[in-house]
């Protein structure tokens, strides 16, 4: 959580780290070891997903790995091309469905080209205990889950505090621009970041 926390590229975090703390952690490990032992426990974070509450709201998120130009020069590129405000881009689309106080209770993520309604699990999934607020982004031509409620613009604008959260892992995690290539990495900071989320609000 504390990479994410500051952002930049993990081997000037690792130096940052093992200049001002190395005392603190009782010796920091070297980098390509750390990275190793911060992949086998990542999935601790998802222990800090909240309960969800009567009211939720889902929203996507999308994230740039590569510029547009470099798209297919990588046999492991996992981005896909998508438009993020009427501007291209080669990344990935993190969904979050957040609780009425801004703490993230499931989430999931795909390739940038995916359309919201790909995302339509996730609401599911909390069926039984709560009512989903979208906009019509998540809209489908089969129908939407039960639980979704579609708003339009300008209506329930108490769901805008997904735009908060969201605005907090740009400005906070420097997240709306993701420097991995690897899946497996692009998942375990999507999970630092929720982490990082969880303790702020």
């Amino acid at each position: 959580m504390l990479f994410a926390l500051k952002g930049g590229h993990f081997r000037a975090f690792c130096r940052w780290l093992k200049r001002d703390y190395d005392d603190l952690f009782a010796g920091i490990p070297d980098r390509t070891r750390l990275l190793r032992a911060l992949g086998v426990h990542q999935a601790w974070i998802d222990t800090l997903l909240a309960e969800a509450t009567l009211f939720t709201v889902i929203d996507s998120y999308p994230i740039e790995l590569i510029f547009p130009i470099r798209e297919g020069r990588s046999q492991c590129q996992i981005g896909k091309k998508g438009r993020d405000k009427g501007r291209w881009s080669v990344g990935i689309k993190l969904c979050w469905l957040l609780n009425k106080y801004g703490r993230v209770v499931r989430w999931d993520w795909d390739t940038m080209n995916t359309h919201d309604q790909h995302f339509h699990h996730v609401a599911e999934a909390v069926s039984e205990t709560s009512v989903v607020f979208a906009d019509e982004g998540f809209r489908k031509a089969d129908g939407v889950p039960e639980n979704l409620n579609l708003c339009k613009k300008g209506t329930w604008n108490e769901r805008m505090f997904v735009e908060t959260a969201l605005s907090m892992v740009t400005v906070v995690c420097d997240l709306k621009r993701m420097r991995h290539r690897v899946t497996e990495l692009c998942r375990d900071s999507s999970r630092l970041c929720l982490g990082d989320v969880q303790c702020l609000t």
